[in-house]
């Protein structure tokens, strides 16, 4: 069915048919529409793994590693696959639209949600959000690009107002956008914040440049809840409203289109893009599909990724996204023949993170450990030793299968119940997880949740319990109430009030063996959610005691290994950073770690930079980010040599937080916050301020080494047209290697203020020992162009530019002189970036 097919579905519909559409019907589903043969859309979160429609554990999705992650790789034939991966569990879970990728940009460290965006490097955020758009919509399923435009923190996120110039606006911010529009994305998310003293779910961006001057011809999705206002929102850009089926729109649209207050053409072209989107999944037609099977966008020969294929290309991703930061003496990899015992330090060994907190969270069928990956690969050839180093976490954390069990059943896990206004039990259930974001059912007329469980305590002592979730709050252990009170609903921000409510805590004193009945009880009230947790902690450790067993596991063995990382606490969505220090005494652990065995490895489990204040005594360093459910295994491959280390960095990294020259995320008394550095950020800024990172943005080792030999470009170029570069590398090590190989550029004496230098291209090459290969970068028409404001656009300076080639922002030995002359400079649709993607069909689109 092609558009103009389409048009005459909208004459089928009468005014509150059209209007209806716009709101969604509920949480996940759009309306159906039968006069105009459209079946429901449905829409899922997130980046990271396909949820689906309900949050529940028992719901499995595949888990890929995070978005910095797979932005470390510089890999976009790898984003492109994994795109497709993720349309085929879209498929499975009868999803249409998938609210990923998130394109803001990382730009300050403490930012609680980088784990979600790619970098802080707008080319490269770009470049690696098309290749994931590609993929998942070669599978029939809509990628959504989030969010438009400045939500680039989550202090007061709903509430912020973004100011910034005109040119870093283009140049920086809008830039990935502009590229996933140029890639043909079906779907944008406008963000909750102000650009401007606008709400971005009202902002003329939407009309301007999004749909006019870029030409992007799908659908305008709001951030949940994110449509606040009737006339500006109807009037502007914004196509659907989210969740639904209550809202501004639902309640006023109507009667705002029939008193004249919003243009007929204006909702028109919103339902227009509404059934554009689902002919492309396959929605929309007599022969429409049901959820989850081939149709008009999903075509047959797109089969399920088998479950083996999918493993796999998860496991490819945690290596190719790891980054090797130092490798002193060539401790990596290690020989398993050269072995005889390894210790494993450290609580992330074991409980490593494997993605973010918040929306975009999903449940794995399983999860393979840092610990668990090290022990296979040394199976009958050397002894692994663990120890945590630490005590427990005295911060309480759901109760699941591996310590308590539903007490009708007795199985693994808790009981849930929904109860009415006299107690009675409306529903009940056994979950395999303390922590219930949503029964289910529906609550309905249900007054309060209900999680009640059998529990064994390890060990004597006391143990601190704690229930999370607002309005009246109940807890007893062994028949005692422990904790009451009422805790009255204190945000509106979605994520802190339906996914991760507070805790509320109760010390018990418990005894080793003695099975005891737990009960929380959380009432319900309107705007409140349902989401309810039972937690608990044993009782707190001796530090000293923890990290004296861990330095003599790493004295008596051959090499340690330690895992460290943040928690859900520090990092996650809804909150910033307020330091980029590790949690929880991991510097004190390594340093011991370090002074008892100098043969040490350290793995960093972080979705963003942290504060390494001990990094340059660490002989051998690996950024593992938020790995997925194959950490295990691919940090095993890297480890022991089966795989390279493929990352670069695609953040810079600080010694320390005093370093970082653009730090704050948190807007003034004003609820301004000020992008007053412009397009000065990450490498940027650092170049600018002259302080040098720990790191820099592009930085990582592989297992061999590299020469840089000669640089080529063409003498001119004419302003707006792409070019290429040849770079010559040369593999100066003893095994096969690949290098991602990044080209900058800088021009001095121009006449508006420029970065120091900018990325404005890399590529990827692969070589045997001793061998040379030639990297072809492709550089956009826009690299030497700079936005004119006041309605101008796109403008080059004529005269020289300098090239720039090498390993990373911070070492480039090789240069190379572009003369720009006069030419037509791009004011239109696409950024013309470039890229490495060359149309092949992917293996994995099926």
């Amino acid at each position: 069915m092609t558009d103009e097919e389409t048009e005459p579905l909208l004459d089928k519909l009468d005014a509150a048919q059209r209007v209806r559409l716009l709101t969604g019907a509920s949480t996940w589903r759009t309306h159906a529409e039968p006069a105009a043969g459209l079946r429901a859309l449905t829409l899922s979160d997130g980046p990271a793994g396909v949820r689906g429609e309900t949050w529940d554990e028992r719901e499995t999705s595949l888990v890929l590693p995070s978005p910095t992650a797979l932005a470390a790789s510089w890999d976009e034939r790898l984003l492109t696959d994994l795109g497709a991966l993720l349309a085929s569990e879209a498929r499975r879970k009868g999803v249409d639209v998938l609210l990923a990728p998130t394109l803001n940009l990382h730009r300050s460290p403490l930012g609680g949600r980088h784990f979600e965006c790619f970098s802080e490097d707008p080319l490269l955020t770009g470049r690696t959000g098309a290749a994931l758009i590609r993929g998942i919509q070669s599978g029939g399923v809509a990628a959504t690009a989030k969010h438009f435009v400045g939500n680039d923190a989550e202090t007061d996120r709903l509430t912020v107002d973004v100011r910034m110039d005109e040119r870093t606006l283009h140049e920086v911010y809008l830039a990935p956008f502009e590229e996933a529009v140029t890639a043909g994305v079906w779907a944008v998310m406008s963000a909750y914040n102000k650009v401007d003293g606008v709400t971005m779910s009202a902002s003329p961006l939407l009309e301007r440049p999004l749909k006019d001057a870029w030409g992007f011809d799908g659908l305008v999705v709001s951030d949940w809840g994110g449509v606040r206002t009737l006339l500006d929102a109807a009037r502007s850009g914004q196509d659907l409203a989210m969740p639904g089926p209550d809202g501004p729109w639902a309640a006023g649209l109507l009667a705002a289109l029939e008193e004249g207050l919003v243009p007929a053409g204006a909702v028109d072209d919103k339902v227009r893009r509404l059934l554009r989107l689902a002919r492309r999944v396959g929605a929309l037609g007599p022969d429409r599909p049901a959820h989850g099977t081939t149709g008009p966008g999903r075509p047959a020969d797109r089969l399920p990724v088998a479950p083996g294929a999918a493993r796999a290309l998860l496991r490819r991703a945690v290596s190719a996204g790891a980054v090797l930061l130092r490798n002193e003496g060539g401790l990596l990899p290690l020989d398993p023949a050269a072995l005889r015992s390894v210790a494993v330090i450290g609580p992330h060994a074991t409980a490593v993170r494997i993605q973010g907190g918040g929306s975009a969270e999903v449940f794995p069928e399983h999860v393979v450990t840092p610990l668990a990956g090290i022990e296979r690969e040394l199976d009958g050839v050397a002894a692994v030793t663990y120890r945590p180093g630490l005590p427990a976490s005295e911060r309480p954390e759901p109760l699941g299968r591996d310590r308590a069990r539903d007490p009708r059943g007795g199985e693994p896990g808790v009981l849930v119940r929904l109860l009415d206004a006299r107690g009675a039990e409306l529903h009940a259930e056994h979950r395999l997880s303390g922590r219930i974001v949503e029964p289910s059912v529906p609550a309905g007329d249900a007054v309060a949740v209900e999680i009640r469980a059998l529990f064994r305590p390890a060990e004597s002592g006391v143990w601190t319990w704690a229930v999370g979730g607002w309005g009246d709050i109940a807890l007893s252990v062994d028949g005692r109430e422990v904790l009451s009170g009422t805790f009255p609903l204190d945000s509106d921000d979605p994520t802190r009030v339906h996914v991760a409510p507070p805790l509320h805590t109760a010390r018990v004193e418990l005894t080793a063996g003695r099975e005891v009945e737990v009960v929380a009880l959380r009432s319900l009230a309107p705007g409140t959610g349902v989401a309810t947790v039972l937690a608990a902690a044993p009782p707190a450790g001796d530090a000293d005691v923890a990290r004296a067993a861990a330095v003599a596991a790493a004295r008596a063995a051959d090499v340690a290994v330690v895992v460290v990382g943040t928690t859900e606490q520090s990092e996650s969505e809804g909150h910033d950073r307020e330091s980029l220090d590790l949690p929880e005494g991991q510097d004190a652990l390594v340093r011991a770690v370090l002074r008892a065995n100098p043969r040490t490895v350290v793995m960093v489990n972080a979705g963003g930079p942290v504060a390494l204040p001990w990094h340059t005594r660490v002989p051998a360093l690996l950024l593992a980010w938020f790995p997925g459910q194959e950490a295990g295994n691919g940090l095993a491959d890297v480890l022991f040599g089966r795989a390279e280390p493929g990352g670069r960095l695609p953040t810079t990294w600080a010694a320390a937080q005093d370093d970082v020259p653009v730090l704050g995320t948190a807007p003034g008394a004003d609820g301004r916050l000020h992008y007053a550095e412009g397009p000065h950020i990450g490498h940027r800024a650092w170049l600018r301020s002259g302080a040098v990172p720990a790191y820099w943005f592009g930085h990582g080792l592989g297992y061999t080494g590299w020469a840089y030999e000669e640089l080529t470009a063409p003498a001119a170029v004419r302003a707006g047209e792409p070019f290429d570069v040849r770079v010559r590398v040369r593999n100066t090590g003893r095994r096969r290697g690949r290098e991602v190989v990044q080209v900058y550029l800088t021009r001095g004496g121009s006449a508006v203020e420029r970065p120091v230098r900018k990325l404005v291209g890399y590529a990827a090459v692969e070589a045997e020992p001793g061998e040379s290969a030639d990297a072809v970068v492709r550089v956009g028409g826009r690299a030497l162009a700079h936005w004119s404001p006041g309605g101008r656009g796109w403008e080059t300076e004529a005269g020289a530019f300098t090239l720039l080639g090498g390993r990373s922002a911070g070492d480039l030995p090789l240069t190379a002189e572009v003369v720009a002359r006069p030419g037509a400079d791009s004011a239109g649709k696409g950024s013309g970036n470039g890229s490495e993607h060359d149309g092949e069909r992917s293996p994995l689109m099926l």
